[in-house]
């Protein structure tokens, strides 16, 4: 029943974050105690896979579940896949990595227990309404123009931690741009 209630709540925040009033995001974050500037097009390398424009939303109070959301893209010629993402335990219990897909007339969230492949010499966006991670049990609030890192496990290159730059409660896109970034170029693998 948690579960379920967690999950609800976290798609209707997913669901309805355009909803919410336009925000900007803004160039300056801060991680814990110290401050960061991320760049506007902020880009991390793990072996063949190029990682774009990790953000977050802002959560709103007493929100259980925050979501993350990058693009991903496979330069090399062996498929990948993201098989785990992490978080310090005092932002929040665990994380998961879901996908948003139509079951009839229903909009329904969930976990890919498998994974996110990633198709050698394609592109993988996750974004608001399609795949994504969830931050499950958040212990604190996101708040926006801070950051939050977390560790992304692929299963061929390894892991890497990204900072997710925390824009307002509807932010769209990554940093800078609004952001259409990678939009439209979009293969989902598998």
């Amino acid at each position: 029943m948690k579960t379920t209630l967690i999950a609800a709540l976290g798609l209707a925040v997913l669901a309805t974050g355009a909803a919410h009033a336009e925000g900007q995001m803004t160039h300056q974050m801060k991680q814990g105690e110290m401050s960061a500037t991320v760049p506007a097009e902020a880009r991390f390398e793990l072996g063949a896979l190029v990682i774009e424009n990790p953000f977050s939303r802002a959560s709103l109070p007493n929100q259980p579940v925050g979501g993350g959301f990058f693009t991903v893209t496979n330069t090399g010629t062996e498929d990948d896949r993201l098989i785990a993402a992490s978080v310090a335990p005092e932002m929040a219990d665990h994380m998961e990595i879901h996908e948003m897909a139509m079951d009839g007339q229903v909009m329904k969230m969930r976990e890919l227990a498998d994974g996110l492949p990633i198709a050698a010499g394609e592109t993988v966006q996750l974004k608001p309404g399609g795949y994504h991670l969830m931050l499950m049990g958040l212990k604190q609030p996101l708040v926006e123009g801070e950051t939050v890192a977390v560790t992304l496990t692929f299963e061929k290159a390894g892991s890497i931690e990204v900072p997710l730059a925390i824009g307002a409660p509807n932010a769209k896109g990554g940093m800078g741009h609004g952001s259409a970034h990678g939009q439209g170029q979009m293969k989902h693998g598998g």
